[in-house]
């Protein structure tokens, strides 16, 4: 409101401005006709500025007043000796100079208040950075480094975070993305198409695994919307990773029930429930099972030679689980105690899994 005050003062101001010279009864006569020519030109180039949108509809306003009000002025000089006016001519003179000044802030009001959006809140400036109409011929790591820059004097503006983000998620950069939805979620609140922002980013960052942080993030968007697409999608994802196929599927099924036939993501989802399907067949369980022991021993090789993430051993504390080797599990999660115990959160994630795997054993080794 106090923005609103503060425009129609100033063209108000302008608009005095311009009609004071017009209250005298004679008229000045020391321009010439080219500046009046040049104050319509300038008229006319803020009209071709406000249609690119490089002004606001109350700042072209206030810049067209100023202009026809210089252009009175020169347009007052051009007469060599102006005599007085009698009074019915200095009467119209005024009503139509009033007329004509006091339109052009009405109009502008009124176009913005039919085209505009006077109802929505301001954007901070990193929003506008990248919304602006000559993005198109700017750089996009100009525009980042831009609203880097501008993220920096203000790390509080969450609707700039949240712009920044999706740009990171392109680039592939998933850490500094979920870095900016988390800034987001803590300045603008949780919400949940936010939320399964937030929750992909670290997937993609975790090279597809969804970790104990992700997972909470998609249950947080589902618990506020249960039809949010993403987070189910990707809490079908996490079923899959914890060896659960039949929860996986039941998850995609929903999914799929749910969502329109023509939505983007019914693809992805159909090939995960193929291939879901797929592993189900009864055809060659023992290739299947050769496969799963496979893999599950090259990981904790690897672990043993060379360490590894929490994720990492939470995977293979949890595969022993699926393969119904609990004391492989056991043996599995005293050595991430080992390993991580420089690593409180990590560890934390690895008991997580292990409780939820109804792995036992001592703690604190």
């Amino acid at each position: 409101m106090a923005i609103w005050i503060i425009l129609a003062a100033m063209t108000a101001a302008a608009v005095m401005s311009a009609l004071w010279p017009l209250s005298r009864a004679r008229t000045a006569a020391l321009g010439t006709a080219g500046e009046g020519l040049f104050y319509r030109d300038q008229i006319e180039e803020i009209d071709r500025e406000l249609a690119r949108g490089l002004f606001s509809p109350a700042e072209a306003a206030a810049a067209k007043a100023e202009a026809a009000r210089r252009l009175i002025r020169a347009e007052s000089r051009r007469e060599t000796a102006g005599p007085s006016l009698d009074e019915p001519a200095l009467r119209r003179r005024r009503a139509a100079s009033a007329v004509a000044l006091s339109a052009v802030p009405l109009l502008a009001l009124a176009i913005y208040g039919a085209y505009g959006s006077p109802h929505e809140p301001a954007q901070p400036l990193a929003a506008r950075l990248v919304q602006e109409r000559d993005l198109a011929d700017m750089d996009i790591s100009e525009a980042v480094a831009r609203i880097e820059s501008h993220l920096q004097q203000n790390p509080a503006d969450g609707r700039g975070w949240e712009v920044l983000a999706p740009v990171y998620m392109r680039q592939g950069r998933f850490d500094a993305a979920a870095n900016a939805y988390a800034q987001a979620i803590r300045h603008l609140g949780e919400e949940p198409n936010r939320l399964a922002n937030y929750g992909e980013a670290l997937v993609n960052a975790s090279e597809g695994v969804v970790q104990a942080a992700a997972r909470e993030a998609f249950e947080a968007a589902v618990a506020t919307d249960p039809l949010q697409p993403k987070a189910r999608y990707y809490l079908g994802r996490a079923a899959e990773q914890d060896g659960d196929p039949e929860a996986a599927l039941r998850r995609y099924e929903a999914l799929l029930r749910d969502s329109p036939s023509d939505a983007p993501w019914i693809s992805v989802v159909r090939a995960r429930i193929d291939a879901l399907g797929a592993a189900s067949q009864p055809a060659s369980p023992a290739l299947g099972i050769d496969a799963i022991e496979g893999m599950v021993a090259q990981l904790a090789g690897r672990l043993a030679e060379g360490g590894g993430s929490a994720e990492d051993w939470a995977r293979l504390v949890r595969s022993y689980m699926v393969l119904d080797r609990a004391e492989q599990a056991a043996g599995a999660l005293a050595e991430a105690r080992r390993a991580l115990a420089n690593d409180p959160a990590g560890l934390a994630e690895v008991e997580e899994t292990a409780r939820h795997a109804g792995v036992g054993g001592e703690s604190g080794q």
